[in-house]
């Protein structure tokens, strides 16, 4: 016998010698994540690029200890709390040479030289200070507290106002009533005692004008209104944009959700938010304020293209029409032909409809503020709250601020709330921003006047772009390879070939150092929580920093989900998914389930590390039962463009549906999958839709688990909802056919619904209105579990186990086939 063969067969008695796989458990599964191995959180450079600092969870523990890690050696240390009063704050800024920073350290401002370590702290307050910059000149580091700027002048040390705001009327322009002008006409002593009180403010304005130590007045916006949005402070410190809505705004009717099991003993009530179309979003006005001269100038929104028109007006008609003849039909039932006349039905006297449209005031909002570094203009971009339209626009700073449309995206459908970044290039006069306009997120640049140009574009996303330090070079994530795989890459920002930089595949954010000669990559994988890794800023070797992952969870052969292209018999494109199969050699047709993620618009066929960590390891315990388990991105999932984004427009659950059934067509036709035996189930979005399956589709789904499902949309927040449905007196038709509750009736299979109690997400309400319309249905084949302690996103080992529990015996008890004799 040969050496390699004698090797060869020790190796194998070796390997049979040693103990098989325990089963998972959900006992081990659900437990405390502890057992994983906690993952890297928050990493960044420190402000010299020596280090890398990251966070990171304790064991047994909700404590966060603070690592630091050498660069060169890659020397781990976690630090003392001796030493955290020393090291750097995340999301530092620099000046042009780089030779001092600035950060937010628990609430205050601190500046480190990066030559000598040298830290400076700017404030020691009570307050919560943000945004630190340097200005124009670089003399002072300027920061914001509230709304209000504040300076520090490095040379003299001293901390002054720069700008303050005041939601009031400005005293100056208080006149004296009708009854005061009487009493000082009359009364010679009262107008003399005005007047020298009069001239004493003249006096002490025009001293406060001619000395440079005194502080900054206030600028008044009125008392009509109340700052929203963030203040932006121009670096030359001369002008400060800002955005009010009106005082007293009527927000809406907030919810109110009880809690059972308290500390009190007693039951108690948290205010939570209103519902989709019941408390609209205010109207914002944006203001540009000269500081020299304490003026405020409203800018005018009528300037952007679109600004007037009306998006919704065929949808408003589709509706009008529909209730018409709903009307008309109710009438005749009735023999009431009054009813036809309802005023409601928007039509005239005559009985025919009003040709005169109701006018629509279209609503806008400022989404953000980038001034230039050079402090001559500012980019701001704003967004109807429609969801149809956004516009970049810029604000030259002169006398006579007006808006400059530079980009406008408008969509029929919404506008995404990703891919939105924007910004300058340091020649203060580009714009780069983030655009879906293409179909496919993608980075273009554009210079004053001139046409957009597309630096990066394709069929594949981009996000996440950051200008090099130098300037030279824009460095973005983007999955370019394939939808699933995620990496860095750099483009450089005048133009030119795209080169990619890592191989990772599941890179999860990044940052250039200091210099710019490093890139720190945070990734991840299947069963890899995220880590973090280092390597030259123009690609090259990866040295990964950290494995926090523990031996047990090490141990233990997970399977890796195998990425597939899933057919569809309703898109050119394919819908891809994660598949989950048993061990070869199983007999027979398998019981198939169907995972589906929540969120709508997410991404879970990836190769990073998934949010749903739990529901793996459980695809893995169900494989290990013969099951065949899917995790299909349908259309709504992020990842994959406008057009899988948008198509559940004004009809959720319709498109995803048809991908849910294109999979267990799939799995039938490919992977021996009974189509008989087929359960899914989902939390959040995912429950929604395993209603919609269960009720819209019962010869195909015979079991279902609906986790904190959302049972009715007119009953869901305004921010996400209106996007997708519009509102409910807008798009009634949407709603309709967009809520399972509609749809109850269709029920056959047994159904779980499991949810949170002080859900302040989706609310336990959803499902308790759900409930009592089954069994208004008599549908006597569901199960409810509440969870008295747990919110949207559970927290407890317990509940977790629990619900899973549930999830298997359902299962397991309607999939399984019966076991052979």
């Amino acid at each position: 016998m040969s050496v390699r063969l004698r090797l060869a067969v020790a190796a194998l008695t070796a390997l049979a010698a040693l103990p098989a796989q325990a089963a998972l458990t959900l006992d081990q599964i659900m437990a405390e994540p502890d057992w994983i191995g906690a993952a890297v959180e928050s990493p960044y450079w420190s402000t010299d690029g020596a280090a890398i600092f990251y966070s990171l969870k304790r064991s047994d523990s909700v404590v966060r200890d603070v690592h630091r890690v050498d660069a060169a050696d890659g020397k781990d240390s976690v630090l003392s709390a001796a030493e955290l009063a020393a090291i750097d704050g995340k999301d530092a800024v620099f000046d042009k040479a780089r030779g001092r920073a600035a950060f937010v350290r628990n609430g205050d401002v601190f500046v480190r030289e990066t030559a000598s370590g040298r830290l400076i702290q700017v404030t020691r307050s009570g307050e919560e200070e943000s945004a630190p910059q340097f200005s124009a000149d670089e003399a002072t580091l300027q920061y914001r507290v509230g709304n209000d700027w504040y300076g520090y002048e490095f040379a003299s040390g001293v901390n002054f106002p720069i700008a303050v705001l005041k939601a009031e009327k400005n005293p100056k322009d208080i006149k004296p009533g009708d009854f005061e002008q009487l009493q000082l006409r009359l009364i010679e002593t009262l107008k003399q005692d005005r007047d020298n009180k009069e001239a004493l403010k003249a006096r002490a304005e025009e001293l406060r004008k001619a000395d440079p130590s005194r502080a900054a007045q206030p600028v008044y916006l009125g008392d009509d209104v109340q700052i929203t949005a963030a203040s932006v402070l121009s670096p030359d410190g001369r002008w400060l944009v800002v955005a009010t809505t009106p005082k007293g705004f009527d927000a809406g009717r907030a919810g109110k959700m009880p809690m059972y099991v308290t500390e009190s003993g007693y039951e108690e009530v948290e205010d939570v938010r209103t519902r989709v179309g019941r408390g609209n979003p205010a109207p914002e006005t944006l203001w540009h304020v000269d500081l020299a001269k304490q003026t405020a100038t409203k800018l005018d929104f009528a300037a952007l293209p679109g600004a007037g028109d009306d998006p919704l007006a065929a949808i408003r008609s589709e509706n009008e029409k529909a209730k018409a003849k709903a009307d008309e039909t109710a009438a005749k039932d009735k023999a009431d032909a009054k009813k036809a006349d309802d005023k409601k039905t928007a039509r005239g006297k005559d009985g025919k409809k009003s040709d005169k449209p109701e006018k629509v005031v279209r609503m806008i909002s400022v989404a953000a503020i980038r001034f230039a570094r050079d402090g001559s203009q500012a980019a701001v971009m704003l967004r109807a709250t429609d969801n149809k339209d956004r516009w970049i626009a810029t604000i030259a700073n002169t006398d006579k601020p007006a808006l400059t449309t530079r980009h406008r995206l408008t969509d029929p459908a919404w506008i995404n709330w990703n891919f939105n970044e924007f910004g300058w290039l340091p020649d203060n006069r580009t714009l780069w921003y983030v655009s879906e306009e293409s179909g496919f997120a993608a980075l273009y640049t554009k210079r004053d006047g001139d046409k957009a140009r597309a630096l990066v574009q394709g069929r594949f996303e981009v996000s996440s772009p950051a200008v090099s330090p130098d300037g030279n070079w824009i460095y973005f994530k983007s999955n370019a390879e394939a939808p699933y795989s995620y990496d860095v890459y750099r483009v450089p920002a005048g133009g030119g070939a795209t080169a990619r930089l890592t191989t990772l595949k599941g890179i999860e954010n990044f940052a250039l150092s200091p210099d710019g000669r490093r890139l720190l990559a945070a990734h991840s994988s299947s069963y890899l929580p995220q880590q973090i890794s280092v390597l030259p800023a123009d690609g090259g070797s990866v040295r990964q920093l950290t494995d926090t992952r523990t031996a047990e969870f090490k141990a233990i052969a997970w399977q890796e989900p195998k990425i597939v292209p899933v057919p569809s018999s309703h898109a050119k494109e394919p819908i891809w998914g994660k598949l989950y199969t048993p061990a070869a050699g199983a007999s027979g047709k398998r019981p198939i389930v169907l995972f589906v993620h929540g969120a709508g618009y997410t991404q879970n066929t990836h190769l990073s590390y998934p949010y749903y960590f739990r529901e793996q390891m459980f695809h893995n315990l169900l494989t290990e039962r013969g099951y065949l388990v899917l995790d299909l991105d349908y259309r709504a999932s992020e990842g994959y463009g406008r057009d899988w984004r948008t198509a559940i427009y004004r009809h959720m659950g319709k498109p995803e549906l048809e991908d849910l059934v294109d999979g267990v067509n799939w799995l039938a036709k490919e992977h021996n999958g009974d189509p008989d035996r087929v359960g899914l189930y989902g939390g959040s979005y995912g429950g929604f839709m395993t209603l919609i399956a269960m009720f819209n589709a019962p010869d195909v789904f015979k079991a279902g688990a609906a986790l904190r499902p959302v049972t009715d949309w007119t009953q869901y927040n305004h921010e996400y909802t209106s996007n997708i449905l519009n509102t409910p007196e807008i798009d009634d038709i949407a709603y309709r056919r967009s809520s399972p509750i509609e749809f109850a009736g269709g029920l056959r299979g047994p159904l779980l619904i499991a949810h949170g109690m002080i859900d302040d997400n989706v609310f336990f309400q959803d499902s308790v209105r759900l409930f009592q319309r089954l069994i208004e249905l008599k549908k006597d084949n569901v199960e409810l579990a509440p969870y008295p302690l747990e919110r949207h996103g559970f927290t407890h080992a317990a509940a977790w186990r629990d619900e899973y529990a549930r999830i298997l015996k359902l299962f397991e008890t309607t999939l399984r086939a019966p076991a052979a004799p």
